[in-house]
């Protein structure tokens, strides 16, 4: 009773790993996607709302879901009471702190780094220029990490079972 106990317990740990797995592939499009928006939604406020970048940031993370409103959150509340500090290095504050609540990976990090070294430093139309330039960055990574959900989605989800049955039959 005590094997078949902790064999059950072996395939649900393996299979719950395979769906974890594989959620996080199916979660990258869709945080990608949600970046996108949120980036577009910045550059209308810059260009049409002419609002000011701490407050059009704070729109845009209130408009956006998490975990990527805590990036544009994070950076709006520091720019605030910044003491100093530019927003390039605020901006990449957030990201160090706030990207380990995010399934998305490096290239989407280097994209927004490479945005947060262009933020304030010059008029607005320049800045809407690079923002229109990770957002088009952003979609090619979308468009990779589409293919990637198709292709490993599914092989995780079987994967994890599998891997369960093979450590119980070669425990017992």
């Amino acid at each position: 009773m005590l094997k078949l106990l902790g064999a059950m317990m072996i395939m649900l740990s393996a299979t719950l790993f395979g769906f974890y797995q594989a959620q996080r592939f199916s979660r990258r499009p869709r945080q990608i996607s949600d970046l996108i928006r949120s980036l577009q939604r910045l550059e209308t406020e810059m260009t049409y709302g002419l609002t000011p970048l701490p407050q059009a940031l704070l729109q845009v993370a209130n408009a956006c879901p998490q975990p990527v409103s805590h990036l544009f959150r994070y950076t709006a509340e520091q720019l605030k009471v910044a003491a100093g500090r530019t927003v390039q290095h605020i901006w990449q504050q957030a990201i160090a702190e706030h990207w380990q609540y995010t399934v998305l990976k490096t290239g989407e990090q280097e994209i927004l780094s490479q945005l947060g070294s262009t933020l304030g430093l010059s008029d607005s139309a320049d800045q809407v220029k690079h923002i229109r330039l990770a957002v088009q960055q952003l979609q090619g990574e979308l468009e990779t990490a589409v293919e990637e959900r198709k292709r490993y989605e599914g092989m995780w989800r079987s994967l994890g079972l599998l891997m369960g049955a093979l450590v119980v039959i070669l425990m017992y």
